[in-house]
């Protein structure tokens, strides 16, 4: 099946839909306690992709962050995150995207991340290369003493901090610095466009980093859970990235060392 077609619809409809979150007129709830925020903004764009996605394709089903991490098994599955970055959206930071993916069976075909408050979109189809505003990106060579690595604390488990702490501490005594965003399609898009090339969270949901984790396959880079297979698409997992196989082989050690298995089983679906 030719997918171009069918990604340029996608990014047709993310363009169109990113409008809600250009407007700032937008509430705030909390999903269970002040680390977990969700936006109006979030609902009106996912329930925008939900009714809009399917369409597309007939016959496919849509997980998103808000609200429907319960579906039915299909073929085609739409993986979603309407706002991603919602508490950096939420304080007008101007990090924050759309993030889209489409997988059939259990692998990612197409993937679109979008980010309109500095007109990024990032987006690849399985075999076709990885695109920034019709650029095609490639991410970098740079060893890992001169790596950028982009790592985050584990938000919503903060019993896990320590330990992201310290593998944190160990990359950046071996690399050359290290920045937190708050974003983790964009962070994997940076890598995948080289202005980045190292990365780390400890706990992440498929609709984080399916779309963005094929853009940086397109781009040349290395993406796989803690097991250094391809990150699952039915629960949370480990992410760990790199611009090269050598530099993902050792950041991968490193996570290991501190994290010999996953800290928890969560299955959405």
């Amino acid at each position: 099946m030719e997918y171009t077609a069918l990604l340029n619809e996608v990014i047709s409809l993310v363009k169109r839909v990113s409008a809600i979150m250009l407007r700032h007129d937008f509430e705030i709830t909390e999903k269970g306690n002040v680390v977990n925020i969700v936006t109006s903004a979030d609902i009106a764009v996912q329930s925008f992709l939900e009714k809009e996605l399917p369409v597309l394709l007939p016959g496919s089903a849509f997980v998103g962050e808000e609200g429907n991490e319960k579906t039915q098994k299909a073929e085609y599955l739409w993986i979603v995150d309407p706002i991603d970055g919602t508490m950096n959206f939420a304080r007008d930071l101007g990090q924050s995207g759309i993030s889209v993916a489409l997988a059939h069976n259990g692998e990612v075909l197409l993937g679109v991340v979008y980010n309109p408050f500095k007109d990024e979109l990032f987006y690849a189809a399985a075999g076709q290369g990885a695109y920034c505003n019709g650029e095609s990106i490639k991410a970098t060579r740079r060893p890992f003493s001169e790596g950028l690595f982009c790592t985050a604390w584990s938000l919503y488990n903060k019993a896990l901090a320590p330990r992201c702490t310290a593998v944190m501490e160990e990359v950046y005594g071996q690399c050359n610095d290290f920045r937190r965003f708050g974003v983790c399609s964009l962070e994997l898009c940076y890598l995948a466009q080289g202005k980045c090339d190292l990365y780390f969270e400890i706990r992440l949901f498929p609709w984080d980093y399916a779309a963005a984790g094929l853009i940086l396959q397109e781009a040349g880079g290395i993406i796989t859970g803690l097991d250094g297979n391809p990150a699952a698409l039915d629960r949370t997992c480990p992410i760990i990235a790199a611009n090269s196989p050598e530099n993902h082989e050792k950041l991968l050690k490193i996570v290991q060392k501190h994290f010999p298995k996953v800290p928890y089983e969560e299955i959405l679906y």
